[in-house]
């Protein structure tokens, strides 16, 4: 890791304030045995690990891609095609899994292929993602530790882009309406059958949904529009265009704790504070994840120089390089903290012994 010693200590002591925490809220978590791990999360010390592996450390024989991480570092979901990776390994097309770093073990989330990355419930209790159903989309969410299922109420049409709470307990989504009607709904689904409207668009472009951890604030964009909203389900308010009247962006991520909404707009990311309305410019660079707290953005050049994948520390404006081979990684890839990153890559190089010609995913651990 780059960085002077005083700036590591300080960072080992918030990401384990950190953990503590996210540990505390852990309602669901998967069924193994007991862990030699000295944290809870199961970290091994700063360094890159391969999780896309069997429980016996065997590679996959297969791509694995699409994965998230949950705050705490514990637990990433990935989609594979591999059929070694669990005793119950699929047939052949992708399947969902989870893997229990503290355990190592993972486990397959249903029969379904994803038709977008799976996105996890900050607690590691539940996985959402959209599958084909008949002929329409749905979203089915699963409880990890039981296997339990819940489809998303989308009613005669079609749903994606899932996002769920900290808790899994609410789920915000797009709904696409079927011919003739035309468009989408953006919704806030609850458990207890609850469904609020979050915005009505006139177009089907991805609208990119992302709620925060409590399921107060929904961030979404109008991308026909070009503009990045906030929605307050206590306030029943949505804020206007957060990048403002005179420019064009694109949805990112809400960070978890609701505090900062990361867009894109033109070659430039922006990380927007709501609570004092200002945004923070990280010039020419794309912005592709920020952890739960907010203080921690994830990025990727526009051209092919430098690190594929760098860490930036908002608040001290340093970097770490999270990898140098060609990588990539999406929303929810960073833990709380900035400790872990979890991302793809087909490189051989980033760990001994890779020698499936596979994409593969990995974590960064950087204490």
């Amino acid at each position: 890791m780059r960085g002077n010693t005083s700036r590591s200590t300080t960072r080992r002591g918030r990401a384990a304030l950190s953990t503590a925490v996210a540990v505390c809220a852990v309602t669901a978590v998967l069924p193994g045995a007991a862990s030699a791990e000295p944290t809870a999360a199961g970290h091994r010390g700063a360094g890159v690990e391969r999780i896309s592996v069997a429980t016996d450390g065997a590679q996959a024989d297969d791509n694995s891609a699409g994965a998230s991480i949950t705050p705490d570092g514990r637990h990433v979901v990935f989609s594979s095609s591999a059929s070694n990776l669990t005793t119950d390994g699929p047939p052949g097309g992708d399947r969902v899994y989870v893997r229990d770093q503290r355990t190592g073990q993972a486990k397959r989330m249903g029969s379904y292929a994803p038709l977008q990355p799976p996105v996890i419930s900050g607690n590691g209790g539940y996985v959402a993602y959209p599958l084909q159903w008949m002929s329409g989309v749905r979203i089915r969410q699963y409880q990890v530790s039981t296997g339990a299922t819940a489809s998303a109420n989308c009613s005669a049409h079609s749903c994606n882009q899932p996002s769920l709470t900290a808790d899994g307990r609410s789920l915000a989504l797009a709904v696409l309406f079927r011919p003739p009607a035309t468009g989408q709904r953006i919704e806030v689904q609850d458990w207890d059958g609850t469904q609020k409207t979050v915005a009505d668009l006139t177009h089907t472009r991805p609208s990119l949904p992302s709620i925060s951890g409590n399921g107060r604030y929904v961030a979404y964009q109008d991308g026909m529009a070009g503009d990045v909203f906030v929605w307050d389900r206590t306030t029943g308010t949505t804020s206007a265009p957060i990048e403002g009247p005179s420019a064009g962006a694109t949805l990112v991520q809400l960070s978890d704790d609701g505090s900062k909404v990361v867009y894109r707009s033109g070659a430039d990311t922006y990380v927007h504070d709501l609570g004092s309305g200002t945004a923070q410019l990280v010039p020419n660079v794309r912005g592709v994840a920020i952890d739960p707290t907010g203080r921690y953005l994830l990025y990727a050049p526009h051209g092919t120089g430098g690190p594929s994948l760098t860490l930036r520390d908002l608040l001290t404006g340093t970097d770490e390089i999270v990898a140098n081979q060609p990588a990539s990684a999406g929303v929810d890839a960073v833990s709380a903290g900035g400790r872990d990153v979890v991302f793809q890559s087909t490189a051989d190089d980033i760990v001994p012994g890779d020698t499936n010609a596979k994409s593969d995913v990995f974590v960064r651990h950087f204490f």
